[in-house]
């Protein structure tokens, strides 16, 4: 009992160790293929038979075609993320008609699939329309925490409010501080203050881990955080989830330290 107590304990020191930290500029999308991911998807797990994801024109295009998600070979900690994409015109089904939908999985951790859908146990960065923003926690093997700073509304849904009472969840969503709450998952929504740019402009999506620590920006507004997290660490997913997605930058920056960019 006590070597296999050890045996866990040294194979959680050496994946800390190996988690890389940036020290300088890491370009994650070189602009000329899929260099540092691999693919995984829900139904053909390491191949893409469909190509869902393609490189052409110093982009990433996601086709939505199949759910799953273009992860990060390495895990990587105590940085600063920076993605630049766009939707494209395609929703594809079972989501036809529906918000267009993707996002970002930080800190994922555990097996391939374990989440289902080809994906991580892991926090979320939601790209939807009318929800870029949003944070979930992705439920594997077992369940994210993260504490944040929020309201209810009379909708019973959390929303980010710098200054409000924490609370912890280990599931569901808190909401990015302005989302319309009569948002309907509804193809090409906007919300009356909705920082994401329309369809067809590109968006630049960031988000700065300090340890547990989550601050997420939309186009320079900051719109979500959570602190306190017990995933500090972990491989990066961009989701293919029926929506056409395009995708020109994905690098990783050092931290300046209290979630400032």
């Amino acid at each position: 009992m006590r070597t296999a107590l050890l045996l866990v304990l040294l194979a959680g020191l050496a994946t800390a160790a190996d988690a890389v930290k940036p020290t300088k500029k890491i370009k994650l999308f070189n602009g000329k293929d899929l260099t540092n991911f691999y693919t995984f998807l829900k139904d053909s797990h390491r191949e893409d038979p469909k190509k869902v994801f393609t490189v052409a024109n110093g982009m990433i295009h996601i086709s939505g075609a199949e759910w799953g998600a273009i992860t990060t070979e390495k895990e990587y900690r105590d940085y600063h993320l920076v993605m630049e994409w766009k939707w494209g015109q395609e929703n594809l089904a079972p989501r036809v008609g529906k918000a267009r939908d993707s996002g970002i999985l930080l800190h994922g951790t555990g097996v391939d699939g374990a989440a289902g859908s080809g994906w991580l146990e892991s926090i979320e960065y939601q790209m939807i329309e009318g929800g870029t923003g949003d944070m979930l926690m992705v439920k594997g093997a077992a369940k994210p925490k993260m504490t944040v700073e929020a309201i209810t509304k009379e909708d019973k849904q959390l929303y980010w409010q710098q200054g409000a009472p924490r609370v912890t969840r280990d599931s569901g969503r808190v909401n990015w501080y302005g989302r319309d709450i009569k948002w309907t998952d509804t193809f090409g929504y906007r919300g009356p203050v909705d920082v994401e740019k329309p369809v067809g402009q590109w968006n630049r999506s960031e988000v700065i881990a300090e340890g547990g620590h989550l601050v997420y920006y939309l186009n320079g507004v900051k719109v979500n955080e959570g602190f306190d997290g017990d995933h500090t660490q972990g491989k990066l997913q961009v989701q293919s989830e029926a929506a056409e997605v395009f995708v020109r930058k994905i690098e990783l920056l050092p931290v300046k330290g209290g979630g400032k960019k």
